[in-house]
């Protein structure tokens, strides 16, 4: 994960403690009772979905959420940087070296620093944000500093074991064309090989609010911290509104910054040549955790 000072000012972390203390509270599973489409595994039997880890190269990063073509093809997305060949502290994507097309994904659950956990699916990098902006020549400082996004493919054979569905939360509901305003609620799951066990993947937390218009700052507990990268964010309603990208050091350590997927989404679009690209919307229902 990139590193990255922010400027919100602590005082906005004080007066949302209230909201982050409510978030501690004992969480129940998420339903697992809505409808199913016949081109999804059951939630409870697939193996790949948002959340799962991805290793590129050794590198090991989390997927944010699962889309689909007009021709049906699917793809999950990760952080264009987790297939990025520079330093922590590199943020631009616009002159940070990468990964090609054509990069080998492996999908993975159960790793951590002693094994690289049991393989579950491959795939191969179809689009990066970051290799498209040097493509481009973007110079944009925003664009190029928080465009973080990345398509895996993934391979025909492994796409009956795919479900869209958040584990834990359920969702996402859609596409937040409006982010996550200062003080709302937002949810997140992330499985670093760092941690020592899933029971703290799940995470729950409050928006800082945007920052410029590619980018929004969260405080969840537990933090996102290296290995979580490119997992998603959803908001209040269960809509994925972004994608993990950076962690701050200061003035507000240990708070991270989110890519605005509907931003990332509409440059995908424009520049991948990847027809009908659009997310694939969860078959559980969203169930968020109660707050106090």
């Amino acid at each position: 994960m990139r590193t990255r000072p922010v400027t919100a000012p602590a005082a906005v972390v004080l007066a949302l403690l209230p909201v982050l203390l409510g978030l501690l509270l004992p969480a129940g599973a998420a339903a697992a009772t809505a409808r199913r489409f016949a081109s999804w595994a059951p939630a409870d039997e697939a193996t790949i979905t948002p959340g799962v880890q991805m290793y590129t190269d050794g590198s090991q990063c989390t997927a944010n959420f699962v889309y689909t073509d007009r021709r049906g093809r699917v793809y999950v997305g990760y952080a264009a940087h987790c297939a990025g060949l520079g330093e922590a502290t590199d943020t631009s994507g616009c002159d940070t070296a990468t990964l090609p097309r054509g990069t080998k994904v492996r999908f993975a659950q159960g790793g951590n620093l002693a094994s690289g956990g049991t393989t579950v699916g491959r795939g191969r990098l179809v689009y990066s944000s970051w290799e498209t902006m040097q493509r481009l020549g973007t110079t944009d400082a925003d664009t190029c500093d928080y465009n973080d996004f990345a398509l895996v493919r993934l391979q025909q054979r492994f796409a009956r074991s795919v479900n869209p569905s958040v584990p834990f939360f359920g969702g996402p509901t859609g596409v937040s064309t409006d982010g996550a305003p200062a003080g709302s609620q937002v949810y997140s799951y992330g499985q670093s090989s760092l941690r020592p066990t899933t029971l703290l993947s799940p995470k729950a937390g409050v928006s800082l609010g945007a920052f410029g218009d590619w980018s929004w700052d969260v405080y969840t507990l537990t933090p996102g911290v290296p290995g979580d990268s490119g997992s998603g964010l959803l908001d209040a309603d269960g809509a994925a509104f972004g994608t993990l990208s950076t962690v701050a050091l200061a003035p507000l350590p240990l708070s991270n910054g989110v890519g605005d997927l509907a931003a990332e989404l509409d440059f995908a679009r424009r520049h991948s040549g990847i027809k009908g690209l659009r997310l694939a919307r969860g078959t559980e229902p969203f169930s968020p955790l109660p707050l106090g």
